[in-house]
């Protein structure tokens, strides 16, 4: 397509919806959450009654869990430690001989580093958007993009506008097909964006629908397999992390408090929701919402996996961080009865990593029990194989991965999704 044509198209579509816009409607506060002088700790736990002792400082002291601690053997804790209280959690510890590193000495450093600079309203004339995969990219690039590769593949891409958020975004679905077989195939769908801080899922996700789409070497993955990727789940989170708040994870809808905001998304959806590792405090990060789906984004996403399931085989949701394949049941340490069928899957798809190792297994009993979880959920309606992916890193930046980083998590992902479109190709519709 000429350039002036896709600058014409991209215009017309934001004319109409600005992603970005939707903020000032709802309030959002445009000056940013410093977090100057903040830490990230790593705390080794080796016992059960160490891990009853920092269970009571991380309550006592309201400490942020930024990954939990393991149920039944040694493990870390990372935690996100406000400068008031660092000097008297340091003597707490070291009293009760429990081990700690500073992995990350100022927050705000680590975030005003980790992006590239980027110039967020600059289009590329020559690609005809501004999608790149060394810097992380807000809302507006993401969804120009989209636009973009679907008006200039209309054979290969379409656009699905699916609902909208809380703040009356657009939650777009990217369906890449082959138009020269038009029988029904089955379908891999793909998520990212869910928890609004864990930017390098939609990077990750965005990569791979440009690997699809403008690719001709990747032309195979089409030939027997659809595929359904949305982006940015949680696209209102994802723009107040650029805006306002790095390290907000939620979503943005209005709750029972007035000085806490969002639901988890991640413990919304409707397969044992209410369960373990949920809470129905609004101010928690792991707030489940008021029921299944109160929030339109997990609502609008899971009607419309639900009109696909029949040809959806295989859902893949990315987060991070921590370099795991899951596996469902996330709600307890349950394993489903066809868990080995899932599990060879898995580390079949794991194995093609080469930069980066992944740990691959059960859920709950990887990580911790977390019920309303995406993928139990889309296992409950059907889809046979159903996986969390935690994306780097292991907890040198945790939330916080530079942007140097995209482009080798990404390529080391990518070859992964040949072993599941093999996979999915044998299965019937």
């Amino acid at each position: 397509m000429p350039t002036l044509l896709v600058l014409l198209v991209l215009s017309s579509v934001f004319n109409v919806i600005d992603p970005s816009s939707a903020a000032e409607d709802f309030g959002i506060d445009e000056k940013a959450v410093s977090y100057s002088g903040f830490q990230v700790w790593s705390v080794t736990i080796r016992s059960n009654a160490e891990r009853e002792i920092l269970r009571t400082i991380i309550d006592q002291y309201d400490v942020e869990v930024w990954k939990e601690p393991k149920t039944d053997k040694v493990t870390t804790t990372e935690l996100l430690v406000v400068p008031q209280v660092q000097k008297e959690l340091k003597v707490k510890l070291t009293q009760a001989g429990i081990s700690y590193v500073i992995k990350i000495n100022d927050l705000q450093a680590a975030i005003d580093n980790g992006n590239a600079k980027h110039n967020m309203s600059s289009l590329n004339t020559k690609a005809g958007h501004s999608m790149d995969w060394t810097s992380y990219h807000r809302l507006s690039d993401i969804y120009g993009y989209l636009s973009y590769l679907a008006s200039t593949y209309p054979n290969r891409v379409e656009l699905i506008n699916i609902g909208t958020s809380y703040e009356k975004r657009p939650l777009y679905v990217v369906r890449i097909f082959n138009c020269s077989s038009p029988v029904v195939k089955p379908a891999i769908w793909i998520d990212g964006g869910i928890h609004a801080r864990e930017w390098i899922s939609p990077a990750l996700a965005t990569y791979i629908i440009r690997q699809l789409v403008e690719v001709p070497a990747n032309a195979a993955l089409l030939r027997n397999v659809d595929w359904y990727i949305m982006p940015v789940m949680n696209p209102d989170g994802y723009e107040y992390t650029h805006v306002s708040n790095r390290l907000w994870r939620k979503t943005r809808s209005v709750t029972s408090s007035t000085s806490c905001r969002g639901v988890d998304p991640n413990r919304n959806f409707g397969y044992k929701w209410g369960g373990l590792g949920t809470s129905t405090n609004p101010c928690s990060d792991v707030y489940k919402g008021t029921k299944a789906f109160s929030e339109p984004e997990t609502l609008a996403t899971s009607n419309f996996i639900k009109g696909k399931a029949s040809s959806i085989k295989l859902y893949l949701t990315l987060h991070s961080y921590g370099q795991a394949a899951l596996i469902p049941w996330g709600y307890d340490v349950v394993y489903p009865s066809d868990y080995s069928d899932m599990l060879a899957l898995a580390k079949s798809a794991v194995s093609k990593f080469t930069k980066y190792r992944y740990s691959v297994g059960n859920a709950a009993a990887l990580y911790y029990p977390a019920a309303g979880g995406s993928d139990d959920w889309a296992k409950s309606i059907g889809i046979k194989y159903s996986y969390t992916f935690e994306l780097s890193d292991t907890g040198a930046y945790g939330f916080l991965l530079p942007a140097s980083n995209i482009l080798p998590v990404c390529q080391d992902f990518f070859p992964a999704l040949d072993v599941f479109a093999a996979k999915v190709a044998t299965l019937k519709v």
